[in-house]
């Protein structure tokens, strides 16, 4: 190992940019690994290759966004629920969870089960219904059924039927065979359901059903208010019903002799069988008489059911009615049983509801126990046995979007001790007053996985709340609920500096760090405020400490070192420090700080409450810093945060300076300018900027209302730094198309201001006036900038009003004015920060606690600091934070840092074991801090040798040898795009980098030596969503917001892939069909025909001949059975397999029983025939034939 370090010592450093071979051209995301010449004595044995490695998606949670439609199947208990775009979203039991997608994306228009038999027709709006297999774990299309010149408007299956009919917006009713999705020539056609004296057009098929009394007959409901029930033997209508007001929904009583009606006007008619030539009763259950007699007009009736019950009143459920008098009224679904009516209200607009009955036949008694409603952001389950129907709790995460989302965090392999603790706390915060009996939809099967370990999925949100998710098993279960809220008083109208910043969301999550180990979290919030918590199990009353950091300060506003030997921007701790007061704000001085008038505009955005307050069990805040307006000027958005329990130590950084702050002592220990921390080692060598003035003007850019933050639909993107690569005139428009890549300021959670004007180097940036920004314009003959730097300095905007879009639109071409090629911006932010143990100088023998610091400029810092060891003289003494060591270099913004021993394994940073300060004393174990510097995987002779840091950037990845600061090797990731994010994640017991590219790739590479192991372009980026939430962990998994509702989660392992099919739920479990009710022998006497009604005979290509060809396509389904055989692979491919075979084998068995059977059939009832024929015939004479 000496050999090793002093060969690799002896190396030298990389360029920047030199040494490295060129990337393919734009339609690769990948470049080539470039490596300095290595010595044969590097051997760290890598052990991954690319077989390891692929990419699928594995499960989604959270609501479905903008749902259409929904379908239950009554036999096997299970829900599916259709969206605007295309994604069909199945759930049973907790844990049976399915998500399939028409790759057309065609909204979802209607659902139909075929219950109890595993299959599910979806009818969507590009006029294409689909068969889908669900008797796999993920569903495939089978078949389906394009209409080319009819536009499908209603779809109706009966039960135990293979003939779908389907209504049209011509008026006319196709039927489909389900088994071979090929249409019938049997057509009812509009002009002969109505009668021929008609002068209008029916309208579209707005209802299909047919009659419980006798299936042969049909009833169809026509928009325009026309009812007619077709006599499917006879293709005559039976009757016809106009009425005035047009029809929404038709619901049928269980008998058969009458049916129910909702209208646009309000109202519900009831119509009976035996006079159809008016309603046998008209009601307006939300219509009152008004003074002049004459009732009030109502909202229409979308959706009316009618159900009876064996012990009760019939129940009448419809969603709408309500009177147009009063305003802003929420949406309600009605309840009539027997003369009480029950209206329950509801947050979210109804799109559609469902009546769960404990019978699939719809000539029996229905006896309804549920009805399940799906709103736009929402779905509850009324439990229908109750008086008071009260709700069913909902097993499933629906309410991540309880508040937008902005934030997302992922850890897998947590503490096994975490989540039960979490749990043990949120749980006495539930809400009560739920239905005590099971939830309902209770198909289907699953079970837990071998491959399984303790997961957490954090959310951050826009009203400041945080949601801690149990996230094992790919399941999705909330844990606890934090609101950072609590901490700050309330804001008073007009009163409050975050008024001025976030009109909506002052409390907004911005970004969130937590280590599992300490339990201890810290959240940065839109306000630019930072909130440290500590976890105890205990109550507590406590006093929130704040303190206020000045970060506003321009590089010339840092007092010298000459000024001040001891550096002014290291605090000096007070006695006691450690326990200051609430609210004893210190900070390093600022320009003209002897004169009060400096600090006269000193606010925070945020007022801490400054009283003592009880807080419950659970994460408790300690202490709240806070960024201050100053001379009118908001402070900028943190853009990076790092925190390490074993140190004590918090640091964050903005596009203005790095401050860290020591939350033992509550200090600041350093606040300091980007420009100032280099000292005289600036690459750029750049200078000083002048005061900048008049920046009142534009301070109203600085923080927007968070709806720019979270909402996706309106925002436009723009670049704010510029590269400090020119290119050529002729390139121009090409470079600035690439530029204006689909991501956000928030990207690497974020935001660089307008108001942060670029400055020229090497001459002092002139004064501007209100009038500036506007007036600066490109010179001839300089070139402008051509393409973004990095994504960390990526700004948002949205057009809200013209006058906004004009000033934007000035200060765009303002951020666009030339500079030569000397010209440096000097407005570096500080895009990422990691803590731990390393060689801040290369003299360095032995690893020191050390801050790595990365700028959006692509530079690396490292700062070591000296941190007393003692715990007594950790709360006493002050650290030292020296001088700045290293400075490396990388293209593009610094995104991530991460540490390797000389073999290869991973160096966790050093952490403090969780202790619980508010527990009660036990003089027997002192509570004293224990803390762990070195990973299990390696030891400190081998980090003493020195260690492997790898740092990746927007454009590229490095590795360097510690302390020698030798690159060896390095990776240009992509030059077309830029990398969102990356991080060292381990995959089947080793490291690599996974990285997530703008261009939508998502890629893998060996540690150390950076090979590419993946390459897959799997989702084009195409909102700003997915790149302010897609994150990595270890276990080779992912997440990203897919919708402002849903969670996805993939995998980019092979192992987890192989075993997907196992930790997945079963949906179809066989079931037996419950039999009908033996109706008796009178009521199948007078009660019709209808158990002889035989619907292939009438639909059969036999009786009813072929469809035309051009009036639908069929197209064969790429997944199915065949599908599945190929996607089943790994170690559980052979045993899918052989289920599959004996799954076709028992389909094929029941075939030939249910053949069996009819020829049994016919050949009974030929023996009848010929005895009876043979009795006849027998004493006849033979003159008597």
């Amino acid at each position: 190992m000496k050999k090793f370090r002093k060969v690799l010592d002896g190396l030298t450093t990389s360029s920047p940019g030199g040494g490295t071979m060129g990337s393919p051209s734009c339609g690769s995301a990948a470049g080539t690994p470039t490596a300095a010449p290595t010595p044969k004595e590097i051997d760290v044995q890598e052990t991954l290759v690319s077989e390891n490695f692929q990419l699928c998606k594995t499960v989604r949670h959270g609501f479905p966004y903008q749902p259409t439609a929904l379908a239950f199947d009554p036999v096997q208990k299970i829900l599916a629920i259709g969206s605007r775009s295309g994604g069909v979203r199945i759930l049973g039991r907790p844990g049976v969870d399915c998500f399939c997608q028409h790759e057309s994306g065609a909204a979802v228009l209607q659902l139909q089960f075929l219950i109890n038999e595993g299959a599910l027709v979806t009818a969507c709006a590009d006029d294409t219904l689909h068969l889908w297999n669900l008797r796999q774990r993920r569903p495939a299309i089978l078949h389906s059924l394009k209409f080319n010149r009819e536009r499908i408007t209603f779809c109706h299956l009966p039960f135990q039927s293979k003939w779908l009919y389907v209504g049209t917006e011509r008026g006319n009713t196709h039927i489909v065979n389900i088994e071979s999705f090929i249409l019938s020539g049997y057509v009812i056609m509009w002009n002969k359901a109505i009668e021929l004296s008609t002068k209008t057009h029916p309208g579209p098929v707005v209802h299909l059903s047919d009659s419980p009394k006798d299936e042969g007959k049909l009833l169809v409901g026509f928009e325009s208010g026309t009812i007619v029930q077709w006599d499917l033997r006879a293709k005559k209508a039976d009757f016809r019903i106009y009425y005035d007001e047009a029809i929404h929904s038709v619901s049928w009583h269980h008998e058969g002799k009458q049916f129910m009606c909702s209208h646009s006007d309000g109202s519900l008619t009831v119509w009976n069988l035996r006079n159809t030539s008016k309603p046998i009763q008209v009601t307006f259950p939300h219509g009152k008489i008004q003074k002049d007699g004459k009732k009030e007009s109502c909202k229409p009736i979308l959706k009316v059911d009618y159900k009876t019950s064996r012990n009760s009143e019939p129940f009448v459920i419809f969603s709408g009615g309500l009177s147009y008098d009063k305003a802003g009224r929420r949406p309600t679904l009605t309840i009539m049983h027997g003369k009480a009516i029950t209206v329950l209200e509801m947050d979210y607009p109804i799109v559609e509801f469902m009546t769960l009955c404990e019978t699939p036949y719809n000539n029996e008694v229905q006896d309804p126990y549920a009805v399940v409603v799906l709103l736009e952001k929402d779905l509850i389950v009324v439990d229908l046995t109750q008086s008071n129907f009260p709700v069913f709790e909902n097993p499933y995460p629906m309410d991540i979007h309880e508040s937008p989302v902005t934030c997302t965090a992922y850890f897998a392999d947590c503490p096994p001790d975490i989540i039960p603790v979490l749990y043990s706390i949120g749980v006495k915060h539930k809400k009560t007053g739920y239905s005590q009996k099971e939830w309902p939809v209770s198909g289907g099967m699953w079970t837990l996985g071998s491959h399984t370990y303790p997961e957490i999925i954090i959310t951050g949100h826009a009203d400041g709340s945080i949601k801690f998710w149990d996230a094992s098993a790919i399941t999705l279960q909330m844990l606890y609920k934090l609101k950072t809220n609590k901490v700050f008083e309330k804001p008073k109208p007009n009163e409050s500096r975050a008024a001025e910043l976030v009109d909506d969301d002052p409390f907004a999550v911005q970004m969130v760090s937590w280590c599992p180990q300490s339990r201890i979290f810290c959240v940065v919030g839109i306000s630019a405020h930072i909130i440290l918590y500590r976890f105890s199990k205990y109550d507590a009353n406590t006093q929130i400490v704040s303190l206020e950091v000045r970060l506003q300060c321009d590089p010339e506003d840092v007092i010298s070192p000459s000024e001040n030997e001891n550096n002014p921007c290291f605090s000096e701790p007070h006695s006691g420090s450690h326990s200051p007061q609430p609210h004893h704000h210190q900070h390093p001085p600022s320009p003209g700080g002897g004169t009060p008038e400096s600090f006269k505009d000193s606010t925070p955005c945020l007022k801490v409450k400054d009283r003592v307050v009880r807080v419950p069990p659970g994460y408790q805040a300690e202490l709240v810093i806070q960024l201050p307006w100053i001379d009118g000027e908001p402070p900028q958005q943190i853009s990076s945060l790092d925190i390490n329990s074993a140190y004590g130590l918090l640091a964050f950084g903005n596009c203005n300076g790095l401050a860290v702050v020591d939350y033992l002592q509550k200090t600041i220990l350093l606040c300091m300018s980007t420009l100032d921390l280099y000292g005289a080692a600036d690459p750029y060598q750049r200078l000083t900027r002048s005061p900048r003035r008049n920046r009142q003007s534009t301070s109203e850019f600085c923080m927007r209302g968070l709806s720019n933050f979270y909402s996706d639909s309106k925002k436009r993107i723009r670049t704010s730094y510029q590269s400090l690569t020119e290119l050529s005139d002729n390139q121009q428009s090409v470079d600035m198309e690439r530029s204006k890549s689909p991501t956000s300021d928030h990207v690497n959670g974020h935001c660089t201001s307008p108001t942060s004007q670029p400055c020229s180097a090497g001459k002092p940036r002139v004064p501007m006036g209100p009038e500036g920004p506007r007036l600066a314009r490109r010179g001839p003959g300089r070139p402008p900038f051509r393409k973004a730097q990095s994504a960390a300095c990526m700004e948002i905007s949205l057009p809200v009003s013209h006058t906004e879009e004009s000033r934007e639109n000035s200060f765009s071409r303002s951020r666009s004015s030339s500079v030569s090629s000397i010209d440096r911006d000097t407005k570096e932010a500080i895009t990422t920060l990691q803590f731990g143990e390393s060689f801040g100088r290369k003299s360095d023998t032995l690893p020191t606690p050390c801050l790595w610091v990365g700028t959006s400029l692509g530079v690396i810092l490292l700062i070591p600091m000296s941190i007393p060891t003692d715990q007594e003289e950790r709360m006493e003494e002050a650290i030292t934070i020296g001088p700045c060591g290293a400075v490396l270099m990388l293209k593009g913004s610094v995104l991530r840092f991460g540490f390797l021993d000389c073999m290869g394994a991973l160096l966790q940073t050093p952490y403090e074991v969780w202790r619980d300060l508010n527990a009660p004393e036990d003089p027997d174990r002192p509570r004293k801090r224990k803390l762990v510097h070195y990973s299990p995987s390696s030891s400190q002779d081998t980090y003493g040798d020195g260690h492997l840091a790898i740092v990746c950037s927007e454009r590229q990845a490095k590795v360097f040898l510690m302390p020698s600061q030798s690159c060896l090797f390095v990776h240009n990731i992509t030059e077309s795009s830029f990398v969102l994010r990356s991080d060292l994640v381990s995959v089947c017991n080793s490291v690599c980098l996974a990285c997530f590219c703008a261009n939508g790739h998502v890629m893998t590479l060996s540690l150390p030596s950076l090979r590419p192991l993946m390459d897959v372009n799997y989702l084009p980026l195409t909102d700003m969503r997915i790149a302010r939430t897609f994150c990595f962990t270890n276990g080779g998994q992912a997440l990203y917001l897919s919708s402002p509702t849903e969670i996805q989660r993939i995998t980019y392992s092979q192992e987890m892939y192989d075993n997907l099919q196992e930790m997945l739920g079963e949906l179809f479990t066989p079931t037996e069909t419950p039999e009908a009710q033996n109706r008796g022998f009178l009521k199948g006497f007078f009660g019709g025909n209808a158990h002889t009604f035989d619907r292939e005979e009438l639909f059969g290509e036999a009786a009813a001949g072929k469809a035309s060809r051009s009036l639908a396509q069929h197209i064969p389904g790429q997944g199915g059975v065949e599908g599945m055989k190929v996607a089943a692979s790994g170690a559980v491919g052979e045993l899918a397999r052989a289920r599959i075979a004996l799954d076709e084998r028992g389909q094929r068995l029941g075939e030939l029983e249910e053949r069996t059977a009819l020829m049994m059939t016919s050949a009974e009832s030929f023996s009848k025939h010929a005895h009876e024929l043979m009795l006849k015939c027998k004493d006849k004479k033979w003159y008597q034939f």
